[in-house]
């Protein structure tokens, strides 16, 4: 429906509710009379009963959540129905009708006459509490902006469709070598040198026991930048530092971290060592 069509439709719904308060004016404003309200109460009577329909129903299309919706539905179904009551209760007696109305009975058995007072006598008050709330509602009613709900719903059917269409990725393997895993020096080597005390010694000891698990490729990137270092540069660097180092200091712990190698690559390197010095140490026999 475009913008004029919603303009008359409001102007239709403005012209009937005026017509049906008209109608309802006389029958509200007799019965106030009736039950003991003075000239300018009764006048002001339709506007509380009638009065507060009117804001009901407004904030029943202005408010969008759904609690508060239904409580105003509520108050518009309550004073609706009360209004029913009291325009069929002028109806059938006759007494109400006139300009001037004195005290009477809205009806002959007592226990309906009071529950007909009570009702008219309770609409007022109950106007002014309900209407309070409805109207705090309304001004603290936050409306949803539809170019952020369209975007929302628009961004989710995307990914709903994405999702069905596009297929799953297909996982890959990772290609998985095998590596090479240095293990530390032996705990009796260790135990021979006395390089380390116990709690080392126990600590190597339950490293050596203990499961290792595999690794995969190392990346490029965690290898250390250090060039390596082949057998006869190790050779040569091991010579050069232990040159002063007694042969009883040739331990393959000690090359180890002195060279900063492998415990494998240590023991040989101590073995060599042992085996130079043992060649220079032994004496030459003459024939």
């Amino acid at each position: 429906m475009n913008r004029a069509g919603k303009a008359l439709l409001v102007l239709a719904l403005v012209a009937v509710v005026g017509m049906a308060f008209r109608v309802s004016w006389n029958a509200l404003r007799d019965v106030a009379t009736a039950v003991g309200a003075d000239e300018t109460g009764a006048t002001l009577y339709p506007f509380v009963v009638d009065g507060l329909m009117a804001l009901a129903l407004v904030a029943t299309l202005v408010l969008t959540d759904r609690a508060d919706k239904r409580f105003a539905l509520r108050v518009l179904a309550a004073y609706t129905a009360a209004s029913l009551v009291l325009n069929f209760v002028h109806g059938l007696v006759p007494e109400l009708h006139g300009e001037s109305v004195d005290w009477t009975r809205l009806a002959d058995w007592d226990p309906v006459n009071w529950l007909l007072v009570l009702l008219a006598t309770s609409l007022p008050v109950g106007s002014i509490y309900f209407g309070s709330d409805l109207v705090a509602k309304v001004l603290h009613h936050r409306p949803i902006d539809p170019t952020n709900a369209k975007k929302s719903t628009d961004v989710d059917t995307e990914r709903s469709t994405s999702d069905l269409t596009e297929p799953a990725p297909k996982l890959v393997p990772a290609l998985v070598e095998p590596v090479a895993i240095e293990r530390p020096e032996p705990v009796d080597s260790l135990v021979e040198s006395g390089s380390t005390d116990r709690v080392v010694v126990h600590a190597v000891a339950a490293e050596q026991s203990a499961p290792r698990r595999a690794t995969g490729r190392v990346p490029e990137a965690a290898r250390s930048a250090r060039p390596r270092r082949t057998a006869d540069e190790l050779l040569a660097e091991a010579r050069q530092i232990t040159e002063s180092w007694p042969v009883e200091q040739l331990t393959a712990e000690g090359i180890r971290k002195a060279l900063r190698t492998s415990p494998d690559k240590a023991r040989m390197l101590r073995e060599t060592l042992r085996a130079e010095r043992s060649a220079v140490l032994e004496p030459v026999v003459v024939g």
